[in-house]
């Protein structure tokens, strides 16, 4: 028997490497099985001996040694000092992402899930904020967080840095826009170009940051002036890598596509172009994923929801489809969108524009009188919108009897009504079911000519926005039950239960007030709905709302059908907005392949692909509420910044172990009180009913409490408000059944310490120094 024959025997993935590579070489699950018998780290060669790659078999030892290098670059083995690869868990050892902190310190999150490790500011000189990198658990600090050191970085994450520059002594640095980077990168005399100071440049880091050196870059492109209209938004952009360019490939795919629909896109499709089915959208809204139908039947109602056929113009593998997959959704900033699609789908073909032939992929489904979805038909059709409506006119339509837009929209309006009256069906269906629905307020931002805030006004959403949200979340419901029976892969919308942490410290919260959460370890929406429906109108019904809200978790997109807690469906997928999010574009894949009876084994994805795709999403996902939240807190910042001295009411939000953050009532900005504001008394945050306390005087504050607070100062580069304590009209003696308050859960992380000016960074190397819409969230 040959060396390769007992490899063979050995590898339980020798076949696959012998599919892939003419001479095959050990695979890395192979790899890892010899190391973890071995009990101990290896040189090359020992392992090269275990695994039968002679080192005469020149080829092959060089094929091993590339693909042991492969290993230790993605983190599953890790070579130490004397040249020994071992088993990353075998050495104590964590490959994950940096997180860092606008105060210098930071935290390792492990890709497998596990607890965050803590960075000293020590540890974070050696990096910055999204490195990946393998880290060693050295021991607690002082609050008991586990405590990690640099070993090793796998992968740079920050290949340019946006900041604005600053010049000091001769010597010129970038101080970056994120936050969470608190190291200026150092910027070389040559690499400066026409560059002056105070404006916001992208840097080029062509040294990263070490123990004793901070990053050094050169600039490669000036953005424009500090505090220019519109700069806050490109900063964002930049500092979350929101892909907002299209490449000459994709713009060449993009002129293939005809500019209107062709009768050969009509082959095949269910002609709905006589149905009366309209949009309703907000008034600035470009692109229009949905168009909606009801009408009253014997025994309940017919609804239909068309929506926008992307799939049949993106198709997989195409540079059209790499680009929506890269960018995730749209992004949604003040007065601009960074979409997923270019504007000639977006805006374009893809949209239910009105009064003209459009694609789209219907569910036509039937509802009982009691709100409850009877069946489903999927099917790909061709439809043209009868209207664009408004929620305004769709709202004055409905309460106003003498509207003007009931004369303008006479052919809708019967329909409209029609639409009203099944959504207080599905409404009474929704409160029975013990759906969530909790009233935040959103708010919207008002420009002048300049582009400077006008205004910040709350977004009153009324039945014209909740008709079309719950024909939405029908149609999601209808959808992830179809493709569920198909056995079709797909990504759930998935909002799973409290975690056990977040629901003992809800119970201790709403003891104060008396109230019990039923459900015992594992409570449902219905059991949440109860907890709500028991304080609806007590002066502390935000409060406990609130906090009820924060005990939740985050939604995902992942293929694991594990319900949507918050909803209280069993299946839930998103399927309505295809233009702005890639998940939905999948799921109308799967539907299509559903409807052609094509098979579960024809289906181009399979669920870890889906597993892998559902991430992605998630995190594109994030990254576009961190940017917009960014863009809107520094307008906000920037905002308040000319309004320094004036005085204002606002009501507490949350309590921290060094302050209370606050909304200021007319502005919806927010801002901290810091705990020293408090007045004379050593104030004591309480973990578990999430308020501050005072040891001498037994003064609480609490979430929903009312201050008088005073502009005192604001931060622009670290986007902070801080606020002057004036007066408070509600703070009370000691924590009685109405005291409590809120914050959210949250993870280390993400944990805050108490805040101190962001610390400038520069190190010296000899002469170098260095140093947030109503369709689609649920």
């Amino acid at each position: 028997m040959t060396s390769q024959q007992s490899e063979e025997q050995r590898d339980p993935y020798a076949q696959r490497e012998a599919e892939k590579y003419d001479n095959p070489i050990p695979s890395r699950e192979f790899i890892s099985e010899v190391l973890e018998t071995a009990q101990k780290p290896l040189r090359l060669f020992q392992i090269a001996k275990l695994v039968d790659v002679p080192e005469e078999d020149e080829e092959r030892f060089e094929a091993l040694s590339r693909r042991v290098k492969a290993m230790v670059r993605d983190g599953q083995l890790i070579r130490n000092r004397r040249g020994a690869f071992g088993l990353l868990q075998k050495m104590d050892l964590i490959k994950g992402r940096v997180l860092g902190h606008p105060d210098g310190f930071g935290f390792v999150v492990p890709e497998d899930g596990g607890k965050d490790l803590f960075l000293s500011e020590k540890e974070m000189h050696k990096v910055l904020h999204g490195d990946i990198i393998i880290a060693s658990v050295v021991g607690e600090d002082r609050r008991g967080r586990r405590e990690g050191m640099v070993v090793e970085i796998a992968e740079h994450a920050n290949k340019q840095i946006l900041g604005r520059l600053g010049f000091e002594d001769g010597l010129a640095w970038v101080r970056p826009n994120n936050t969470r980077i608190t190291q200026d990168v150092f910027i070389p005399q040559d690499g400066l170009m026409d560059a002056k100071e105070e404006q916001i440049v992208l840097v080029e880091v062509i040294h990263q940051p070490s123990l004793r050196s901070g990053p050094i870059g050169k600039v490669v492109e000036v953005l424009g002036d500090y505090m220019a209209p519109g700069m806050e938004i490109d900063s964002a952009i930049h500092d979350h890598n929101i892909p907002n360019t299209w490449s000459e490939e994709l713009l060449a795919e993009l002129a293939e596509i005809p500019d209107e629909v062709t009768e050969a896109d009509l082959e095949g499709r269910k002609d709905l172009r006589g149905l009366q089915l309209v949009t309703i959208d907000g008034a600035d809204t470009k692109d229009f994923d949905d168009a909606v139908f009801a009408k009253r039947r014997k025994n309940g109602w017919r609804l239909v929801v068309a929506i926008a056929d992307v799939s049949h113009y993106v198709k997989p593998g195409t540079d059209l489809d790499k680009e929506a997959l890269k960018r995730g959704n749209s992004v949604y900033f003040p007065q601009r969108v960074v979409p997923m699609l270019p504007s000639k789908l977006s805006d374009g073909l893809c949209s239910l524009n009105p009064k003209v032939d459009r694609l789209c992929m219907v569910a036509d489904l039937s509802i009982t009188e009691d709100g409850k979805l009877d069946r489903s038909q999927f099917y790909q059709a061709v439809m043209n919108s009868k209207a664009r409506l408004t929620y305004t006119q769709v709202h004055e339509m409905l309460t106003d009897k003498n509207s003007a837009y009931r004369e303008e929209f006479a052919e809708q309006v019967p329909h409209v009504e029609a639409l009203h009256e099944l959504y207080k069906v599905l409404q009474k269906a929704r409160e029975e079911r013990g759906a969530l629905e909790f009233d935040t307020t959103e708010t919207r931002i008002v420009f002048d000519e300049e582009r400077k805030i006008e205004a910040i006004v709350p977004v009153v959403r009324n039945d014209a926005h909740k008709l079309i949200e719950e024909c939405m979340l029908m149609a999601n419901v209808a959808t992830a039950r179809y493709l569920k029976w198909h056995k079709i892969p797909i990504v759930y919308r998935v909002h799973e239960s409290p975690l056990e942490e977040r629901l003992k410290n809800l119970r201790t919260f709403l003891a104060d007030f008396g109230l019990v959460l039923g459900g015992g370890d594992e409570p449902t929406a219905h059991d949440y709905a109860e907890v709500s429906a028991k304080v609806a109108g007590e002066p502390y019904e935000h409060l406990v709302q609130t906090v009820l809200l924060r005990s939740m978790n985050q939604a995902v997109y992942t293929p694991d059908n594990k319900g949507h807690f918050g909803l209280n469906y069993e299946h839930y997928t998103h399927f309505t907005s295809p233009i702005r999010r890639y998940p939905d574009l999948l799921v109308h894949r799967a539907i299509r392949h559903a409807w052609l009876k094509q098979g579960v084994e024809g289906f181009m994805y399979d669920d870890a692909k889906m597993a892998e795709l559902g991430s992605h999403c998630s995190d594109t996902e994030r990254r576009a509420d961190e940017a917009t939240r960014d863009a809107v807190t520094f307008l906000k910042c920037e905002f308040l910044s000319h309004r320094l001295g004036e005085e204002y009411d606002a009501v507490i939000t949350a309590a921290t172990n060094f302050g209370l953050f606050v909304e200021i009532d007319p502005l919806y900005v927010e801002g901290l009180i810091h705990i020293t504001e408090l007045g004379e008394d050593y104030f004591h945050y309480d973990n578990a009913r999430h308020c501050l306390k005072g040891e001498r005087t037994g003064k609480v504050y609490r979430l929903g409490d009312r201050v008088r607070v005073q502009v005192a100062q604001v931060n622009l580069d670290e986007r902070k408000v801080d606020l002057r304590f004036i007066t408070d009209d509600s703070a009370q003696e000691e924590v009685s059944a109405e005291d409590g308050s809120p914050s959210s859960e949250t993870p280390a992380s993400e944990e805050q310490a108490e805040p101190k000016k962001r610390p400038k960074k520069r190190y010296y190397n000899k002469k170098k120094r260095g140093s947030r819409n109503s369709k689609g969230k649920s």
